[in-house]
């Protein structure tokens, strides 16, 4: 017999809302969460994947667990995005609709900290809140969390990613030392595992399916294209998957609104969502994507972050994230809520590679799948079109009053003439689009025993042993600001420089990844290209800092990878458009 939600001991009124919300048995991740929280009273690490029902699972604890009667601040939830922060509080006052009134009050960056710091003062007994916008608000004296018996740490990893380590760091210090902390993450990086250890008293671990793996109901496609390719091949799967609502993720702003653009002038109904919409358009935005006026949103993983949108079916990576990471939670997005979901990569030649270290990280192997031919794309919309025809309902006779005309006009039409012309009609634009149609796969060559690959080019970047060496003259060593707590590696270096610079290669010597930096070496001429390229870009809403050091040793715990130690930075054919020279690039 399956459990219910009446098992766990939940209040009468939170079982009534559960019942109004159409929840009928807990998932996995509730089932074990919520009778912990309900009846225990150790710390608690819950490692579970996006979409699986993590805001009931302490949602429902918390509400039952505070006191109505107490107007001060009980329980503190911290996440990564306002978002989420929103998505949060809307679902604490559906959950505690038939409940007596628990005030919960949202506080974010991005909207008026006055308005939010009066709805503070009329009392709070729980606050959601975004880390940046909350020690703001400590700062400022506005909040006090003297009283809070219970802190939620909501997509640790996301909110350690998005550099709010030190905010996490200063806000905790401010909660009594008694107080229960539960941390919820979908991965556990070291630096939530840092967080865990100094933060937490002996937590109680609970996983839901493997660690850092991608959700169980999603599957991953790969297709290989040249890099000037990527949207033609993104169209061709966009009209091949029928009924396709997702989400396509970029690397940079300028190349989201770029495709975005793109999509919407070939008549795809899509738009753009990034940093630099304001909230307003934002806002328009996400209700237009899920009123399904939308059917694709081309965002940035920033942006997307936070997103509740559990019907998805497809996450498409135009590009493959930077840190390996990001791409379990971007997947991560469809499959939600026990529906299954595609994650498709659209990926060069150079870049398989990275989905090896992506196929490690998830567990998760990559289904290698062609590009869709012209023909295949008509095929599979001329099978949903004659679908829907089949579907219609005739039954209702309306159109009998305009028989006669229509008799009068087409009666003298041969049967199979006057199916083609109805069909042409709808189906004229894939038959113009897709006519001569190129192939756009490209095969992937394996190397040979001669040190060539098979097509007889040499191996490329993270294989050929191509580093400056002490015949070639001085190097320079450099040393930037993202090592494994960042989830770099040394191809994702190398990809890094391949997007931030142009013209011929640069080559690179030793590469050193550690704990918060990396160190790299090369050609002094290389360097004065590319450190002021590199210290103008920005990575999930970092800074990127180039500085020069010394020598190549470091304080931080080295971690070696003998594999990349000579490696070369090429810029791929098909390079996304560099931005005006006055605009900062930005990822």
């Amino acid at each position: 017999m399956k459990t219910t939600f009446a098992d766990f001991g939940l209040a009468p009124p939170l079982l009534k809302a559960i019942q109004e919300l159409g929840f009928e048995h807990p998932t996995p991740v509730q089932s074990q969460v919520i009778p912990k929280l309900l009846q225990g009273a150790r710390d608690l690490v819950a490692l579970a994947q996006t979409g699986t029902g993590k805001t009931a699972a302490f949602g429902l604890p918390l509400l039952q667990l505070t006191d109505p009667a107490r107007a001060t601040t009980q329980a503190l939830i911290l996440c990564p995005t306002r978002e989420l922060c929103l998505q949060i509080t809307s679902d604490f006052a559906d959950f505690g609709r038939h409940a007596p009134a628990i005030r919960t009050v949202a506080v974010y960056g991005g909207a008026s900290i006055d308005t939010q710091m009066r709805a503070l003062r009329r009392g709070a007994q729980i606050i959601v809140a975004t880390p940046g916008r909350m020690q703001d608000l400590l700062r400022r004296k506005a909040v006090r969390l003297a009283d809070v018996q219970r802190v939620v740490l909501d997509e640790a990893d996301e909110m350690l990613n998005m550099g709010f380590q030190e905010d996490l760091e200063a806000i905790l210090k401010e909660v009594p030392g008694g107080a229960r902390t539960l941390l919820f993450s979908a991965t556990m990086p070291r630096q939530v595992a840092a967080i865990a250890s100094q933060y937490m008293h002996v937590p109680e671990e609970i996983l839901v399916g493997q660690r850092n793996a991608g959700a169980e109901q999603v599957s991953h496609e790969c297709y290989v294209v040249h890099a000037r390719d990527r949207y033609p091949a993104l169209r061709r799967i966009i009209d091949y998957y029928q009924g396709l609502y997702g989400i396509v993720f970029c690397r940079t702003r300028l190349e989201t609104q770029e495709i975005a653009d793109r999509l919407k002038a070939d008549g795809y109904p899509a738009d753009a969502l990034h940093g630099e919409l304001s909230q307003p358009q934002r806002d328009r935005v996400m209700k237009n994507f899920r009123d399904r006026e939308l059917h694709i949103l081309v965002a940035t993983d920033v942006a997307a972050r936070g997103l509740d949108v559990t019907d998805l079916t497809h996450v498409i990576n135009y590009n493959l994230p930077d840190v390996a990471n990001h791409y379990t939670h971007r997947s991560g997005r469809t499959g939600r809520a026990g529906k299954t979901g595609i994650s498709i990569a659209l990926v060069h030649l150079h870049e398989t590679s990275r989905l090896r270290i992506i196929e490690q990280l998830t567990k998760k192997p990559f289904v290698r799948k062609p590009v869709p031919t012209g023909r295949a794309v008509c095929e599979a919309q001329l099978l949903s079109l004659l679908e829907r025809i089949r579907q219609l309902d005739v039954t209702d006779r309306q159109l009998d009053l305009y028989l006669p005309t229509i008799n009068r006009l087409l009666g003298d039409l041969p049967r199979e003439d006057l199916v083609q012309r109805l069909i042409r009609m709808e189906f004229g634009r894939f038959l113009k689009d897709y006519q001569n149609a190129p192939d756009l796969n490209v095969q992937e060559h394996r190397p040979t025993h001669g040190g060539k690959a098979a097509h007889g080019r040499p191996l490329r970047s993270g294989q050929a042993p191509e580093a400056p060496t002490p015949a070639d003259g001085d190097v320079v060593r450099l040393q930037i600001n993202f090592g494994h707590r960042h989830g770099l590696t040394p191809a994702g270096l190398i990809s890094l420089i391949n997007r931030v610079t142009r013209g011929p290669k640069l080559r690179l010597g030793r590469i050193k990844v550690m704990e918060s930096v990396s160190v790299f070496e090369m050609f002094p001429r290389d360097a004065q290209v590319l450190v002021p390229e590199l210290n103008e870009y920005e990575v999930d809403g970092r800074d990127v800092r180039v500085v020069t050091v010394d020598n190549f040793a470091h304080q931080d715990a080295e971690v070696r990878h003998p594999r990349h130690t000579h490696d070369s930075a090429r810029r791929p054919h098909g390079h996304e458009r560099k931005p005006h020279p006055a605009a900062p690039r930005r990822a």
